[in-house]
């Protein structure tokens, strides 16, 4: 059973590292990419969800989440590069 956990949580973290590349620049960034994106978001997601005081309970949710916290993931990556220049 922890396997399909672990097979499920990264399949949503693919399925959301690449929706995130497709609203923040138009692509995907490879099967490897999608899912370091995807995964890191999925656990920020989890965290400011929780943070704000709700849950995601079912795969549709599971999945805005991870995708939201992919998005704000890619959104704080390219404001630490744009400060660093």
């Amino acid at each position: 059973m922890f396997l399909f956990h672990i097979l499920w949580f990264l399949l949503i973290g693919l399925a959301a590292g690449w929706l995130a590349g497709k609203f923040t620049r138009g692509g995907g960034f490879g099967l490897v990419g999608n899912l370091v994106v995807g995964v890191i978001g999925a656990v920020l997601g989890g965290l400011v969800i929780r943070l704000i005081g709700f849950s995601a309970n079912g795969t549709i949710a599971e999945l805005i989440t991870a995708t939201g916290g992919a998005v704000l993931f890619l959104y704080l990556l390219g404001w630490y590069r744009k400060k660093r220049q």
